[in-house]
């Protein structure tokens, strides 16, 4: 927590505020004495992201929400201690990259690509506790938490792991800035993003013909005697990092004060999100969020009425500032177009300058035969359907997807053009918690995407 030295600072008030509240999904730590002293050497750290960053990250979201870009914010469900390297990273980098590429070449519209990585380690759970042969440990909550293995000892909630956490993002943030600002997100290389299990593939074969068309759209430019090697867009990229903001003693630690414009600023990531199950009006989850200045975004599931979701927008984005607040659908397929619908109305009719996302896979997470939690792709693309479908209806803007993938060959979801039986799922499902899309499956997400886009800009 913030040291009494930081608690007198007029400019931090705002941000202990949520301290009175009641805050939903945080651990049971066994020492507060060493969360403490945790906490106060983060605050003593430099940020992980800087304001300026944040506030272009809101501009490019306004645009979003104008209707003139789309979102893609993609990524790890959680991300891990253990599997942490350069390649990962870089792998995660490139699936991003092939999507948006797909995504802007189909669509004629730019897109805007946030990441989930470098501060995605905590998970919120559906009971604090899980029970196997009889044993109830405490559940795991994410790398930056706890273990994953089931002991007593892993399960014990550790503070020191929010330093890892701080270090590991470092790490990854250096890698994404210098990846993104050399010579690896060229458009020139667009045929190198694939992985080698995705090549051969009817989609590999179909980015493949996409990454001709536009090799073949800049020996043009350049034949017409346009310089691309002067023209910094085609040779870089702008990429920004988010996170679920679920343990707020980590995110109060890493609040810092603009000195250009005096307003506080989450630095632990560009843009932060609340989830389904810390929504709640009166916590302490939308105090926090309502006290920094970075685009923010809320998850908004089936139960949420037009009322809930109005005093949301009112609560977190009070002036109104475009790309300030995104809106994360999700509903799962059977009732995305019935439950949507009076969202979108109400949020429309209000005029509230949001960004509306859609998250497909949190609806259709169930317990295969086999044990394993999985989904289903086409569930998946169902949801991505009826979201466009949604706001074909309303006259709204279908604004961005919101998925969890990675680019490795796993087999943790049902189903896709190269079909995963359930019988597969044992052969390499390696999530450390929800399944996730693998480098196939999300790439046909994306062409699923781009047609959805073209069809809405052709109407």
């Amino acid at each position: 927590m913030l040291t009494a030295e930081r608690d007198a600072d007029p400019t931090m008030r705002a941000v202990v505020d949520w301290r009175a509240l009641p805050a939903a999904q945080q651990p049971e730590w066994p020492d507060e004495g060493h969360l403490q002293r945790v906490t106060k050497e983060l605050a003593e750290l430099p940020p992980l992201v800087f304001a300026a960053e944040s506030r272009d990250l809101t501009g490019a979201l306004a645009r979003v929400a104008e209707g003139r870009a789309f979102l893609l914010q993609a990524g790890d469900c959680a991300e891990s201690f253990t599997s942490f390297s350069a390649e990962s990273v870089r792998r995660r980098l490139q699936v991003i990259l092939q999507m948006a590429v797909v995504l802007t070449y189909s669509s004629g519209v730019p897109t805007v690509k946030i990441g989930r990585i470098a501060g995605q380690f905590a998970k919120p759970r559906s009971s604090g506790f899980e029970t196997v042969d009889g044993v109830t440990l405490p559940s795991f909550r994410g790398h930056i938490v706890n273990d994953d293995a089931f002991t007593e000892t892993a399960r014990r909630p550790d503070p020191q792991r929010l330093l890892q956490a701080y270090h590991q993002s470092a790490s990854t943030l250096n890698l994404l800035r210098s990846l993104t600002r050399g010579g690896f997100s060229d458009l020139n290389q667009v045929h190198s993003w694939t992985q080698d299990f995705v090549t051969a593939t009817p989609q590999g074969q179909q980015y493949r013909a996409l990454a001709d068309e536009i090799g073949r759209a800049l020996r043009f430019m350049t034949a017409c005697g346009v310089d691309t090697a002067s023209l910094p867009t085609l040779h870089r990229t702008d990429f920004f990092t988010s996170h679920e903001a679920l343990l707020l003693p980590y995110e109060e630690a890493l609040t810092r004060a603009d000195p250009m414009s005096g307003d506080l600023y989450a630095t632990s990531a560009h843009m932060i999100w609340i989830g389904e199950r810390t929504r709640q009006l009166e916590g302490a989850h939308v105090a926090y969020f309502a006290s920094v200045a970075n685009p923010i975004g809320c998850k908004v599931g089936p139960t949420a009425t037009a009322d809930e979701v109005l005093e949301l927008c009112e609560r977190l984005n009070p002036d109104r500032i475009p790309g300030r607040l995104t809106l994360i659908s999700r509903m799962g397929a059977a009732g995305i177009e019935d439950g949507l619908r009076p969202l979108l109305a109400a949020v429309r009719d209000a005029e509230h300058p949001v960004v509306w996302a859609c998250d497909p896979m949190h609806g259709h997470t169930f317990t295969s035969d086999s044990g394993h939690k999985t989904r289903r792709v086409d569930d998946i693309l169902d949801e991505i359907a009826g979201f466009f479908r949604a706001h074909e209806a309303e006259g709204t803007w279908a604004g961005g997807v919101h998925v969890e993938l990675t680019s490795d060959d796993v087999t943790e979801c049902l189903g896709g053009s190269h079909e995963i039986l359930d019988s597969d799922l044992d052969a390499r499902y390696e999530t450390v918690c929800d399944p996730r899309l693998n480098g196939r499956q999300s790439l046909d997400l994306a062409f699923r995407v781009a047609e959805a886009l073209r069809a809405r800009s052709a109407a």
